[in-house]
This record gives C-alpha cells, structure tokens and sequence, in this order.
C-alpha cells in the first residue's frame, strides 16, 4: 500500500493538538516531533504501508495567492513569533525523524502539497491511502484513493461512501461543492444563502457548477436563484481556488518510496536523532 502524508498538516495538527508543550533536557521543545512521529508510526502500521512518502508546503505556495490576495490571509503571522513558538522550528528535527526512518520526503516550491498529491493520484500508482485532515482531499477520492484522517482512536478512513453519506454529494463535485459553501479554513467565502443542505441539492439537480450558473432561471427559490445569479465570478474564482492542479513533475517515484518497517517506538526514533 502506498501511503502519502501531507506533513505540513500533520506537523500543525500536532504542534497545536498535543495536551502539553513539552521539552528535552535542554528545554528545547519536541511536542510537534514527538506528536509527528507517534502518529505517523501509527498511521503507517494502521495501513499497512510498504511505500510512503512525506510531503511539506513550502515558502512559494503557487499561484492560489495570484488568483486572490485574501486566500488564506486570515493563518497566523509567524514572521512576527518568536521561531521558537512556530510549528517550523521542529521541522529540522522531523526531517532528521523521516531521514533515520527511511522515508522520504520533499518540500514543496510553486505548488502546494495538495497538488502533488492530486499528481499521484492521476498517475497510475495503484491503491493509495492520503494521511490528511485537509478536507480539500476529499475531491481525489476514488476507487484506488482513500483519505485518512488521523484522530488517534477516532481515526477515520474516508471513501466515497463515506463523502455520499456525510455530504450528499460525489466525490468528484467536492471542489464544486466548497466553491460554493466556501471554505473559512482558507479564507473563503461561500456564495450567500447556499449551506451544505443547498449545495449538495443544486448539484444533485445540475450536476456541476458550471450548470448551476448556466442555469440559474430552473432554480426554484427566488432567493437562492437571485444569489446564484449575482455571484457567478466569486463562485467560479472559489472553484479556481480550491480545484487542486496535479502536478505532472513528482518528486519520488514508486521504487524510492519503499518502506520497510523496522518497529522502532516514537522514543527510539528520537533518542537516535538527538532529541530526547
């Protein structure tokens, strides 16, 4: 099974969810690293994995920002923390994690994760496992793909499915489905007066977005019609914005992604790279 890891999110996922900030002896903090490596160990026995690969976003996230200047504005300023108290500040230690590991990971530059991870998932390399509480994911689910959304033992492995029974919807009209709820984790604004329930019926009537505006006069509501009509530009930007772009240049291929799992403990895979 190959298992790829948008490690950005898990790193702020564990960085900010852990219980406690904890230190080292030097009273340098590991709670991301330890948080990190713990679940992705965890992760990786839960799916079996024999090729995984970890991918982190980098400074340049692409063209997104291009589109919209508002397009995740509304994330902390890290520039004006001390780096000490930044999820980045343990990145050196969990790069060292994977190093030891045997995992192999990369940095994004011009693209997000996201998009690399879109890349795989068109690529032909089998049934694969996403490790991401990012629900931008949902629209790569397939028959080969699955989302995993780790919450230790309220983890979740999301299939199509699981988005027809939560959402109402096909995982593929998901990135038409946010472009127009919107999407407040990225500083998205959804189309007035369409919730979730709206959504997901317009789109069981007309099927993409792009019906939707073309076809505003077969709405029946008059509020929903009128609102559809006076927001056609934002709704398409939202869908520029959250449609993720496969990749066609990926930095691994299958062979260097094999993993071999040696059953090292979170404390000995720390205790070798330095940390504890």
């Amino acid at each position: 099974m190959l298992l790829l890891v948008d490690g950005s999110n898990l790193l702020f996922q564990m960085f900010y969810g852990m219980p406690a900030r904890i230190v080292n002896q030097q009273g340098r903090p590991i709670h991301g690293t330890l948080g990190f490596v713990g679940a992705l160990l965890k992760i990786i026995r839960r799916v079996d994995a024999t090729h995984v690969a970890v991918f982190f976003d980098g400074e340049n996230g692409g063209p997104r920002r291009e589109l919209d200047e508002n397009y995740k504005a509304n994330r902390p300023d890290f520039s004006q923390m001390p780096e000490v108290d930044t999820p980045f500040s343990q990145l050196p230690d969990i790069y060292a994690a994977l190093d030891y590991l045997g995992i192999c990971h990369a940095e994004t530059d011009g693209c997000e994760a996201d998009d690399w991870l879109a890349g795989y998932t068109l690529g032909g390399y089998g049934p694969m496992v996403i490790a991401s509480q990012d629900s931008d994911l949902f629209q790569l689910i397939s028959e080969n793909v699955r989302i995993l959304r780790y919450r230790g033992e309220k983890t979740v492995l999301c299939d199509e499915s699981y988005i027809r029974q939560k959402l109402g919807i096909f995982p593929g009209q998901y990135a038409d489905f946010k472009a127009l709820v919107g999407d407040n984790s990225d500083n998205i604004p959804g189309v007035a007066k369409i919730g979730p329930k709206t959504a997901a019926a317009l789109l069981a009537q007309f099927g993409t977005l792009e019906n939707i505006l073309a076809h505003p006069e077969e709405i029946s509501k008059p509020s929903i019609r009128s609102s559809v009509q006076g927001n056609g530009a934002r709704a398409r930007k939202n869908l520029a914005l959250i449609r993720l772009l496969p990749m066609d240049k990926l930095p691994f291929e299958p062979e260097q992604m094999a993993f071999t799992d040696r059953g090292l403990t979170t404390g000995q895979v720390l205790t070798a790279i330095g940390v504890q």
